[in-house]
């Protein structure tokens, strides 16, 4: 298992980039998994549903069965979030983890930024930004820019980029 970052600013477009890279990336075979990070308290569960009821009887965790997919809620009982290792742990083998946010994290990550707006590039007091992919053609210098609507251009560099194992990863 392999892990490569997508960082950027909220609405450079991190998410849009992943839906095109996805399907990129499994188009070559490979297997990926995704590590979403968000700074929003976030339920994806709904007051009266059955699943809701019983977390809010203190369950620590809840695993929700249905007929295509299964899910697991999983209550911090701490303001503490667990680090991305134990979260990696967490995963189904896969060859490729893309890992949305985490930008504090030591890993190599590709940074999402648009000059339009109006926001400076995480690059370089973000650790482990390597390359940039942005849709200026006057993206900052200093790390390879890529063309934000390059898939091919942007999945060959993930791929030769990716992070070695994870138990070699800085947590």
């Amino acid at each position: 298992m392999r892990v490569f970052g997508i960082a950027g600013h909220s609405g450079m477009g991190k998410t849009t980039l992943l839906e095109h890279l996805v399907p990129e990336l499994q188009a070559r075979g490979l297997v990926v998994s995704v590590i979403k990070h968000s700074h929003k308290d976030l339920d994806i569960d709904r007051p009266g549903k059955d699943s809701y009821r019983l977390r809010e009887t203190g369950c620590q965790e809840v695993l929700l069965m249905g007929r295509h997919r299964w899910v697991l809620m999983h209550e911090l009982s701490e303001d503490i979030e667990p680090p991305l290792a134990q979260l990696l742990d967490k995963l189904q083998a896969c060859d490729l983890v893309l890992i949305e946010g985490f930008k504090q994290g030591d890993f190599p990550k590709l940074e999402v930024w648009r000059a339009a707006l109006n926001k400076p590039p995480l690059w370089p007091t973000v650790p482990g930004v390597i390359a940039m992919a942005s849709d200026d053609p006057v993206a900052p210098l200093g790390v390879p820019v890529l063309a934000l609507s390059d898939m091919t251009s942007i999945a060959d560099f993930i791929v030769e980029h990716a992070a070695a194992p994870i138990a070699t990863l800085n947590h």
